[in-house]
């Protein structure tokens, strides 16, 4: 178990995390089922066009393994290029590739490029929560997320960490193969509660240089198929195109110099939509407001209320009629393991807009807050029924937060 140090140095770390993450409008991961379908590529060519549009933009290669992003962008950097400037270890500086976009790698942090990097989960959760909390990105329009593929540590780890604002573009290829990985990564998402923006379909079709006509070496259209049945956006079919090859090779990948290819026409279609979908929901953010309904989430140990959130059996979470004052429906739910920012998110997920508990650190408390969830502390043993009748009647009364540090 942790000790009361320790949690409250992951509490910390999350807070200053999402202190950092408050500064960045969208994070865009960039995901894949299954390896080799482009999604690196398809990550530094968004991030680029993003730019070249007047975006603030960065890229933060998070595929510890095999960290492409630096190549593809023809950027280098050591360790001691991303020293900040007042000499704090606990802030890096990003690499500049140009005014508007910035990159971060963990190529950048291995001195000789043949090494590997071995490293089990803990390890990659911490670098992972390092690159988060201390890298100086400043405001940003976007952060693109380039993650290694599958549903490991690496992508789970980003989207728990990254806060509100977060989405996810998911790139496969057309064959059937890649496709039923897809279907995985887009359940993934969705028991995140990690929004889908949207599936690019990569290496649909070869358009013959010679003679024009198309050649579908891995089949066409499976991509857009699967997004039409599980319902999520299909943003754009990227063709095989030999001049990004070579371009990734060089580090010369900047699609302004084909600017009339299909290619680059594809990828303008993927960043237009990419844009207007993420101002939408910025728009749009639905919140967990619903007039004179509302769900409060009251932590519960052996049927009352708990002394502290984090150490309850479950929740009950108790809906009701604010105008009524009345209790409509009660569901008790077990949470799920407590790691760093989950809680708040998960009761997010569950629709609560309250939460009524017996104490709760300011920075937990701040984390809650962020998920448009109120915070309430103080409350009473009781048991969760009593608690929320009391507050609907306005006659909750509350004493010191013991948690209050």
């Amino acid at each position: 178990m942790m000790t009361a140090e320790q949690k409250q140095k992951t509490a910390d770390e999350e807070a200053d995390i999402q202190i950092r993450m408050n500064q960045i409008k969208h994070k865009v991961l960039v995901l894949s089922g299954k390896g080799g379908v482009g999604k690196s590529t398809v990550a530094a060519n968004l991030a680029i066009s993003l730019a070249a549009q007047g975006k603030k933009v960065g890229i933060l290669d998070v595929d510890i393994h095999g960290p492409s992003i630096p190549q593809l962008l023809g950027v280098t950097a050591t360790s001691a290029d991303l020293v900040h400037p007042d000499g704090d270890p606990s802030h890096l500086m990003p690499v500049s590739f140009n005014d508007n976009l910035s990159v971060m790698s963990t190529a950048f942090l291995v001195e000789d490029r043949d090494s590997a990097i071995i490293w089990r989960g803990p390890m990659k959760y911490g670098a992972i929560k390092q690159f988060l909390k201390d890298i100086e990105w400043g405001q940003l329009d976007y952060l693109i997320i380039d993650s290694p593929p599958g549903t490991g540590d690496e992508p789970l780890s980003v989207a728990q960490l990254v806060g509100d604002g977060a989405g996810a573009i998911i790139v496969t290829t057309p064959q059937d193969l890649a496709i039923s990985d897809v279907r995985r990564c887009v359940t993934f998402c969705r028991k995140l509660a990690l929004p889908v923006l949207g599936v690019v379909e990569n290496m649909s079709g070869f358009v013959c240089p010679k003679c024009g006509e198309t050649i579908d070496i891995f089949k066409s259209g499976g991509g857009q198929k699967m997004a039409d049945e599980m319902d999520i956006p299909f943003l754009s079919r990227i063709p095989i195109d030999p001049t990004i090859v070579t371009g990734g090779d060089s580090g010369t990948l900047h699609l302004g110099r084909t600017a009339d290819t299909e290619t680059a026409r594809a990828f303008k279609t993927v960043v237009d939509a990419v844009i207007k979908i993420t101002e939408a929901t910025n728009e749009e953010m639905p919140t967990n407001n619903q007039g004179d309904k509302m769900k409060i989430a009251i932590p519960v140990t052996e049927g009352k209320l708990s002394a502290h959130f984090g150490h309850c059996e479950q929740f009950a979470l108790v809906d009701v009629n604010t105008e009524a004052k009345t209790i409509t429906a009660t569901e008790m739910a077990t949470p799920p393991g407590h790691e760093p920012g989950l809680l708040p998110r998960w009761l997010s997920e569950k629709g609560a807009n309250m939460i009524i508990a017996g104490g709760m650190g300011s920075r937990a408390k701040g984390l809650f807050e962020q998920n448009n969830i109120k915070v309430i502390v103080g409350a009473p043993t009781d048991i969760p029924q009593n608690i929320a009748n009391a507050y609907l009647e306005g006659a909750l009364e509350t004493g010191e937060n013991i948690c209050d540090h």
